[in-house]
């Protein structure tokens, strides 16, 4: 397993156990990482993080892409996993999309139910298409959409100069 991915892996450890425990997630890292009995990577502190300082937009977010099911009626580690997904879609930089969205459907392949890596994809595929969307009501992009880069530079370019 590569190490970002064990990395999402051990953010999703502490993300769930937080929220089962009713602990302060911020809390539970540091003790986590001050223990050092099961090691923390600095990019799963950095997903904990990231999470923490923007889980309303992020439970937003969910909320409303996930047709049929309300925050609190999916599966914890699910909604876990969306939330670490929808944070590496739209904060972090270096993570394109696509990896983002893979790694979420593994965890969720791995952890979950068997439902849940075709939930967790239509999630994060609804959040993908619709973070560059004017008036999508989300924040502005950290990073530009792949598929726009690569129509600007493709066949649409072309038709559009020949219209």
């Amino acid at each position: 397993m590569a190490a970002r991915s064990k990395a999402r892996k051990r953010a999703l450890d502490v993300l769930f156990e937080a929220e089962l425990r009713g602990l302060p997630v911020l809390g539970l890292l540091a003790e986590r990482m001050s223990l050092g009995e099961q090691p923390t990577p600095e990019y799963a502190a950095e997903i904990v993080r990231g999470v923490a300082s923007h889980s309303a937009e992020i439970d937003q977010l969910i909320s409303r892409n996930a047709m049929d099911w309300t925050l609190e009626r999916m599966p914890a580690v699910d909604r876990n996993i969306l939330r670490i997904g929808i944070w590496e879609l739209l904060w972090a930089d270096d993570v394109p999309d696509g990896v983002a969205i893979s790694e979420a459907v593994l965890l969720a392949q791995d952890l979950s139910t068997d439902s849940s890596p075709t939930f967790v994809n239509g999630v994060l595929g609804a959040v993908q298409a619709t973070k560059s969307a004017p008036g999508s009501g989300t924040r502005p992009l950290v990073k530009p959409p792949r598929a726009a880069v690569r129509s600007d530079a493709g066949e649409g370019a072309e038709s559009d100069q020949d219209a």
